[in-house]
């Protein structure tokens, strides 16, 4: 038989369970957030993961104090160092990236410019590749 109290267990046992799910989804949202981030500002994640750092209370762009997550994660620059960094999001909201001060990549070269040919008409080189040939 069913009891009041065995009711509540399960249905906190159910809740537990689908916090957890829920914040599993948060932590791949964070995980593709940090990745677009290190692969725009041109540096490499390391591992290929965010772990939970804390729960906290910070404030968003509005200035009002919410529950947030804040996930850390490495990076590198030049594939020697590591290099700590936190994303910080609100429910699914990216809140704010923040990555620790580290080298800038070497900016790539610019390719070398094509040299200028010179422009032949059709009709010209058909004339003189074509001397003889029916």
């Amino acid at each position: 038989m069913l009891t009041l109290g065995n009711l509540f267990v399960l249905m906190l046992l159910a809740t537990a369970a689908a916090w957890l799910w829920h914040a599993h989804g948060i932590r791949e949202r964070a995980l593709e957030l940090a990745q677009l981030h290190c692969a725009k500002m041109r540096v490499e994640l390391l591992d290929g993961n965010v772990a939970l750092r804390k729960l906290t209370l910070l404030r968003d762009a509005r200035g009002r104090r919410r529950l947030a997550r804040v996930y850390g994660f490495e990076f590198t620059v030049t594939g020697q160092q590591r290099h700590v960094g936190t994303i910080s999001l609100f429910g699914r909201h990216l809140g704010h990236i923040e990555l620790a001060p580290h080298p800038f990549p070497e900016p790539e070269p610019e390719p070398a410019p094509l040299p200028m040919g010179k422009v032949v008409e059709l009709e010209q080189w058909r004339r003189e590749h074509h001397q003889g040939r029916p």
